[in-house]
């Protein structure tokens, strides 16, 4: 069971909120992790990749920083490297085929009133709470 924490939710999401502003208020960007990273490893131009790997490092450094504040993250993965690899590969896949991801989509886009980026959202929404249901109810997993 997971613990329900409103307040540290609360202020993880307004954080997130805010960096995504500064970033686009700064530089007219969209703090969509995928296409960060996707233009980290295969940049477009080559004043694009300083900010880009700082955001990318900013990421493991910020919850480090957590951490060291809270005490060890636990986090704990069931699954084989084999599945890690290929559910990382189908994610990524999504990301491009949806032109985008959960964090461009769902906080950036949704703010800027996109709908193209409230369909994406829903449709991801919807999909995570079907794989849910199926694995949790239908296969018996995850108990």
């Amino acid at each position: 069971m997971t613990e329900f924490t409103p307040w540290s939710s609360a202020l993880g999401g307004l954080l997130i909120g805010i960096a995504a502003a500064v970033l686009w208020v700064g530089s007219r960007r969209i703090a969509g992790i995928s296409g960060i990273v996707a233009n980290t490893i295969f940049p477009g131009s080559a004043g694009e990749v300083g900010w880009r790997s700082a955001f990318v490092l900013g990421l493991p450094i910020g919850a480090a920083v957590v951490a060291g504040f809270g005490g060890p993250l636990e986090v704990s993965v069931e699954a084989g490297p084999l599945r890690l690899i290929v559910a990382g590969l189908l994610v990524g896949f999504g990301t491009r085929l949806g032109n985008g991801c959960t964090s461009g989509h769902g906080v950036c886009g949704l703010s800027r009133g996109s709908v193209r980026s409230l369909v994406a959202t829903m449709t991801f929404m919807a999909a995570g709470a079907a794989t849910v249901f199926v694995f949790r109810h239908l296969l018996g997993a995850f108990e």
